[in-house]
């Protein structure tokens, strides 16, 4: 499991960072770059959880919408913190569950794996829903599916 959630975060990385590129010719980003920063936000609030950083649970989805230019590098810096927590952990602690307090106040708890596997999911989800922006800017979304990644031509 260890290794496809790295496999995962890493094919995530490379739909996002080609996402961003198109998202840099649009002569309309602002939708793009807010589903863009929510997606930043999610995986740093996410961590902020399992590691009970004070002040996690007044943390927005949404918000701070960052610059269109600070996308990148604030992309890079919530996946590589992901990827160094994730790192050293045996892989029967991707099991453990971690609490945290949810929406309501109440206390919730998950496991590490399938919060690592939100997360990538999520990614999936919102690239689908930027791709009617793009196009309804007149530009064509760029193939970012898996199987893109996988396939190959023999013949």
């Amino acid at each position: 499991m260890k290794t496809y959630l790295f496999d995962t975060f890493r094919f995530n990385d490379q739909a996002n960072r080609q996402m961003l590129a198109k998202i840099k010719t649009l002569p309309e980003p602002e939708a793009c770059v807010r589903y863009f920063s929510h997606l930043i936000n999610s995986q740093n609030k996410w961590l902020a959880r399992i590691e009970q950083r004070p002040g996690y649970a007044d943390m927005s989805w949404w918000e701070p919408v960052y610059a269109l230019a600070d996308l990148e590098a604030e992309w890079a810096a919530s996946l590589d913190a992901w990827l160094h927590f994730l790192d050293p952990l045996p892989a029967t602690a991707l099991d453990a569950y971690v609490p945290f307090t949810g929406y309501d106040g109440a206390v919730w708890e998950a496991r590490i794996v399938d919060i690592a596997l939100q997360l990538n999911y999520h990614s999936i989800h919102h690239r689908a829903q930027m791709q009617p922006f793009i196009r309804a800017q007149g530009l064509e979304p760029d193939f970012i599916d898996y199987i893109g990644t996988r396939y190959r031509r023999v013949g």
